[in-house]
């Protein structure tokens, strides 16, 4: 097989290393495999499944195996502008600035673009997207670079634009709609059709990454609800080395925007998503921004101190699901855990690597649990549990020190899956809204975005809140994210408010960057003027958990600028 077959066959599994190089790896000629890498020291491997022991933390660590991440959207309805009044953006958008967006471009990874609509055309008609990246169509030219996928650039577009049956020339189309209601919110043009549509950066151009599903073995792994949308962290990773290709040779700004989350890692900012991401933003004229997620009220996280027990509500029969247990530096943990018919377990301490099976026999449950007392990552203990066919009902699980360990905190949290990936309800009776920011959003050097409603000026309450699990300050700015305008009626959830962020970033990158005002900005720059001139409504003491460093506002950072120039 060709290493394009490799990696889009289910056959195969996907590593994601830190310090395997091609030539290191032809030296183990046993087993079948590809390998290519991405950048900052980050490579996949796809490795023949049939060569190599099954899918496990304690055979291959936590960050070697790709974490899945889904869509952070939430049901919207009605149609109100309001949130780019609330934003500052229309004025900014007016002279006597005129930033609009132009010569930045807005990359988006996500569910692909309707690329035929009007809000992404220029006034002769022409499109504005500089290029789509389609994971999932193999029939074509990938990126230079790449190795699967199908890359269209404007020519393409612009030829299909032109023809009687576009799809018959760039195919790519995005069937969900998430993807293209975040690139409209962010970067969509003005129209006049019986009502204004105006996204935030109307004359940005676009770049889009269509991720291609996850392959079926990791959604077994992870035991993720059948349909639900799922994405691996290893071909996000490689979607972020596109864009930032494209700042490369276009010698322009890049601003790259997510609006896709997960519960599993530390919750830190330590996945290699999360680690990639930082230094990616740490080059000049290129910004990120991540959604904070839509898990504030899951009830999916759940904060203790051993001695504790976690009591989790299973409500309907499932296939089942997943749970991590993240504990802090230097203690050690151990658990047990007991059904709702009141099995229950031996207790399991961890003095080995493999995994360890329960059988609950009455429950007819299985339950896996694995180990790694210091995951590579962030040097934390991790536990991860897989409950197969859980019973319905309340399980306990039952969390202290290790025989003969001294404890110095004590202090662990639990993550239940992201709320998509749930085949049915499956909370903690006793949650801790705090530290919910999904993944990659604790990645320090990022703009992570929260939601609040723009209409009411309120919190939106499944909206992600902070810090990180180690106290520092995320999210950094909160931005609206209830019924944000797009091309497709209104959308909600913190993946638009991510998207609206985007558009004030590209207006800044417009005036830093292409005007030369700041030319050698990158993110962390960006990032400190959006915080200097956000909005601080009295009653909260900043920053905070929900609105990080304020309600972001882009006048106000020229607010900010004229007052000390």
């Amino acid at each position: 097989m060709t290493c394009k077959e490799k990696i889009l066959s289910d056959d195969y599994a996907d590593f994601i290393t830190d310090y395997i190089t091609g030539e290191e790896m032809s030296g183990i000629e046993q087993v079948d495999y590809c390998y290519h890498g991405i950048d900052g020291g980050y490579g996949v491997a796809n490795v023949s499944r049939s060569m190599i022991p099954p899918i496990s933390v304690a055979e291959y660590g936590y960050s070697m195996i790709p974490a899945l991440y889904g869509l952070m959207q939430a049901e919207g309805e009605l149609f109100d502008p309001v949130n780019l009044v609330e934003m500052g953006n229309i004025r900014v958008q007016n002279p006597p600035l005129s930033l609009q967006g132009a010569g930045v471009v807005i990359g988006f990874i996500d569910t692909g673009i309707r690329y035929e609509l009007d809000v992404f055309r220029r006034e002769d008609g022409g499109s504005r997207i500089r290029s789509i990246w389609d994971q999932t169509i193999q029939d074509g030219q990938p990126p230079e670079g790449f190795l699967y996928g199908t890359e269209y650039t404007t020519a393409d577009i612009d030829r299909a634009l032109a023809s009687d049956d576009p799809r018959q020339i760039v195919p790519s189309t995005d069937a969900d709609g998430h993807g293209t209601q975040m690139a409209s919110a962010a970067a969509g043009t003005i129209l006049n059709q019986g009502l204004i549509f105006r996204g935030a950066a109307p004359q940005a151009e676009i770049a889009v990454v269509k991720l291609k599903e996850a392959k079926r073995y990791l959604r077994d792994y992870y035991l993720i609800a059948d349909g639900a949308a799922a994405y691996q962290e290893n071909d996000i990773m490689e979607a972020v080395r596109y864009l930032e290709r494209m700042a490369i040779e276009l010698e322009r700004p890049v601003v790259i925007v997510l609006g896709l989350g997960t519960n599993q890692g530390s919750h830190n900012g330590t996945s290699p998503l999360a680690s990639y991401l930082n230094i990616v933003a740490e080059r000049r004229s290129r910004v990120i921004l991540v959604c904070g997620g839509n898990e504030g009220d899951r009830e999916h996280h759940y904060a203790g101190t051993v001695p504790d027990v976690a009591e989790i509500r299973v409500s309907e029969p499932m296939k089942g699901y997943s749970l991590e247990l993240w504990g802090s530096l230097p203690d050690t943990y151990a658990v047990r855990v007991r059904s709702p018919g009141g099995e229950t377990s031996q207790e399991i301490d961890f003095r080995s690597r493999r995994d360890r099976i329960i059988d609950f026999v009455f429950e007819q449950t299985r339950i896996i649990v694995t180990n790694v007392i210091v995951e590579r990552k962030s040097g934390e203990q991790v536990v991860v549990f897989r409950f197969q066919n859980p019973t319905p009902g309340i399980w306990n699980v039952r969390v202290y020190s290790s025989e003969g360990e001294a404890n110095v905190t004590g202090s662990f949290h639990m993550w239940l899956p992201i709320t998509q990936f749930l085949e049915q309800s499956v909370t903690f009776l006793t949650p801790d809204p705090d530290v919910t920011l999904t993944e990659p959003s604790n990645a320090d050097r990022v703009i992570t975005i929260s939601a609040y409603n723009g209409v009411s000026g309120g919190w939106f309450a499944q909206s992600g809140r902070g810090f990180t699990k180690q106290g520092t300050i995320k999210p950094d700015l909160s931005a609206p994210g209830v019924l944000v305008p797009t091309a497709l009626g209104t959308a909600t959830g913190s993946s638009m408010a991510a998207a609206l962020a985007a558009g004030c970033a590209a207006q800044f990158a417009e005036w830093a960057v292409v005007d030369d005002n700041v030319a050698a900005i990158a993110t962390r720059g960006v990032k400190s003027y959006l915080i200097r001139g956000a909005d601080r409504p009295n009653g909260v003491v900043y920053p905070d958990r929900r609105w990080g460093y304020g309600e972001l506002n882009i006048t106000g950072t020229f607010e900010m600028l004229a007052r000390t120039t």
